[in-house]
C-alpha cells in the first residue's frame, strides 16, 4: 500500500500519522505472503527503532486490521498472525491457507473455490456471503517424504 494512501486513511478516521504506524506498515509490506506475529513485527521494528514498545505494536496492528490494511489470521496454534491485505480488492476473501499438521508450515493459495457455494446460499436462503476463510490441514511434501522414509525403515 502506498504510504500517502495509508496516511489519508488514518486522517479520514481521525487518527494520527505516526512514525511507528508507518514503520509497521513498511514491515508488513516488506514481508508479503508471510504470517507475522506481533512479536515478529516487534523484533523487526526494534531493528529500525530500538525504543518502540510491544504495546505500540499491538495497538498499531489493531488499527491496521480495523482499516483492513492487514488481515488477522489464526492457524489454531495459539498465536494471532498478521498478513498484508489487498485493501480494496473485491477478491481478497479468496485467499486461503494450507497448514502442515506436522511442521506447521503455512502455504497460501488463492482460488474461487467457494463461489458456487456462496451463490447457492444466496439463491436458496437469501444469505449473502461477504467473506470466508479456508484453512486446510494436512502434510506438506517434505513431511510426507520424511514420513514415508520413517515408515520404510
Amino acid at each position: 500500500m502506498d504510504q500517502e494512501v495509508f496516511k489519508e486513511m488514518l486522517r479520514e478516521k481521525g487518527l494520527k500519522v505516526t512514525s511507528q504506524r508507518l514503520l509497521v506498515l513498511e514491515i508488513m509490506a516488506g514481508h508479503p505472503g508471510e504470517h507475522l506475529t506481533a512479536e515478529d513485527i516487534y523484533g523487526l521494528a526494534r531493528q529500525e527503532d530500538p525504543e518502540i514498545g510491544l504495546a505500540t505494536i499491538y495497538r498499531t496492528v489493531q488499527v491496521l486490521v480495523e482499516l483492513q490494511v492487514i488481515d488477522k489470521v489464526s492457524f489454531d496454534d495459539g498465536y494471532a498472525r498478521y498478513e498484508l491485505g489487498d485493501s480494496g480488492d473485491k477478491s481478497r476473501h479468496h485467499h486461503h491457507h494450507a497448514i502442515c499438521s506436522r511442521c506447521g508450515k503455512v502455504l497460501s493459495f488463492e482460488g474461487d473455490l467457494l463461489d458456487t457455494l456462496e451463490q447457492a446460499l444466496w439463491d436458496s436462503r437469501g444469505f449473502q456471503v461477504t467473506d470466508h476463510e479456508v484453512k486446510l490441514y494436512g502434510y506438506c511434501r517434505e513431511c510426507l517424504q520424511e514420513m514415508e522414509e520413517e515408515n520404510g525403515k
